[in-house]
């Protein structure tokens, strides 16, 4: 019988766990897409109001800064939208309107601050911004209106948090303002989406913007020499009257003007004035160009006569013409020569004044000179400006015209008179 093979018993295999799945993890919840609205396709087609023009005439018109492109428009979303958004997120909404801390009530309450001073902290600004608006009465309720400020010390600008909305839209009326000696440009966040009825700023008094409003009564100042700086500019318009706004356009690497400006008045009812006493005037070499910057509005400058206000102070700089009545003082007025900074120590204020009284001694005999000084929380009149008193008023004429163009401390001098009555009573204003 044969023998049967038999096959040798494997070794019991080790007892080895299946892997268990990973539990699935759950997606998080995403709010659903807004409906996207369709963009134009009006490539190069100017809007309505310009189709007299061409495409690329229209676009030129935007590179130099005489009309603004229109804004890319904002898909708004709609009430049942929001509700819908707030819900995902779990805000909750009232009316479609959200309520807690929505983006959307975040950035309403945001202030954007542009050209801080060098070496400012977040507690200076906090306190510089809430003193102003408290002493100004400015706030609608009690108490301090920032409650909070975030500086970029790389790219020099910050950010208001404020109270509330209803806060920041009046602090956009302090755009313009100055903070140890630097101009703050203050505008919205990027994202800011300005909610129906509510205005994107209020007008101070006192405070001149540094953002110019499209708008029937925007004036635009071309052909200016590119060595007058913004003081030197403001100075020429406001002698027709306060400014709303004002801005040089700047090279924005160089920092140096590119010849043209824009501006409004607080008095609508002078642009036109303005247009006709300063248009053609010449400075240096050039002679101004001064019209409404809204395109197609008639002026009717050649119906209105020339009109220079009585008050007006004349500039007296190398190639400026004025008309031709306006007499000279005693009293030599120097604009754009000395800052409130370097009047504040004793011995830079000496300093200052032994230079300007010792040049202006060459054309005369001084008899007085005065550089008022900053006082702590006190707005002084003539901050800023020096006022020579000379024996004859032939005397102060030649000054003027010898002075008038030249660089003080890297500034270009201008110079203007003063009434002798004024200077005797201290009236600087």
């Amino acid at each position: 019988m044969k023998e049967e093979a038999h096959a040798e018993p494997r070794a019991p295999r080790p007892n080895r766990e299946e892997p268990k799945a990973e539990p699935r993890a759950e997606r998080p919840k995403t709010p659903p897409k807004l409906i996207r609205t369709k963009q134009s396709n009006s490539w190069d087609v100017p809007p309505s109001g310009f189709e007299h023009m061409t495409p690329m005439q229209y676009k030129e018109l935007i590179a130099r800064g005489q009309i603004v492109a229109p804004a890319r428009p904002i898909a708004i979303p709609t009430g049942s939208q929001i509700g819908i958004m707030a819900s995902s997120f779990g805000t909750p909404a009232i009316g479609g309107v959200m309520i807690g801390g929505s983006q959307v009530q975040r950035q309403a309450r945001r202030v954007y601050v542009g050209g801080i001073p060098f070496g400012v902290t977040e507690e200076e600004m906090l306190n510089f911004f809430n003193d102003i608006m408290i002493s100004r009465k400015l706030s609608p309720t009690p108490g301090n209106p920032i409650i909070a400020v975030q500086i970029n010390v790389e790219k020099n600008f910050a950010f208001l948090e404020m109270r509330g909305a209803e806060d920041a839209t009046i602090a956009m009326g302090l755009d313009g303002i100055e903070m140890n000696g630097q101009v703050l440009k203050l505008r919205r966040p990027k994202d800011y989406v300005a909610l129906p009825g509510v205005e994107s700023s209020t007008y101070i008094p006192g405070v001149v913007s540094t953002n110019v409003g499209d708008g029937p009564n925007k004036v635009y100042v071309g052909n200016l020499p590119t060595f007058l700086n913004d003081d030197q500019v403001k100075e020429l318009l406001q002698a027709f009257g306060p400014l709303k706004s004002f801005n040089l356009v700047k090279d924005s690497l160089t920092g140096f003007s590119k010849g043209f400006a824009f501006c409004e008045f607080v008095d609508a009812s002078i642009t036109d004035t303005v247009c006709k006493g300063l248009h053609d005037m010449a400075i240096g070499d050039k002679n101004l160009v001064v019209q409404r910057a809204a395109l197609g509005s008639k002026t009717g400058l050649a119906a209105l006569p020339i009109f220079v206000p009585a008050t007006v102070t004349p500039f007296m700089m190398p190639g400026v013409q004025m008309q031709s009545n306006v007499e000279a003082t005693r009293i030599l007025v120097l604009l754009n020569m000395v800052t409130k900074d370097e009047l504040i120590d004793n011995d830079e204020y000496s300093d200052i004044v032994d230079d300007i009284r010792e040049e202006c001694s060459k054309f005369g005999k001084v008899i007085s000179l005065d550089i008022p000084r900053p006082i702590e929380n006190v707005d002084v009149p003539g901050l800023g400006k020096v006022f020579v008193e000379f024996e004859t008023k032939e005397q102060a004429l030649e000054a003027s015209n010898s002075l008038g163009g030249r660089s003080f401390a890297s500034r270009v001098v201008v110079t203007s008179f003063l009434d002798e009555q004024k200077y005797a009573d201290a009236d600087f204003s």
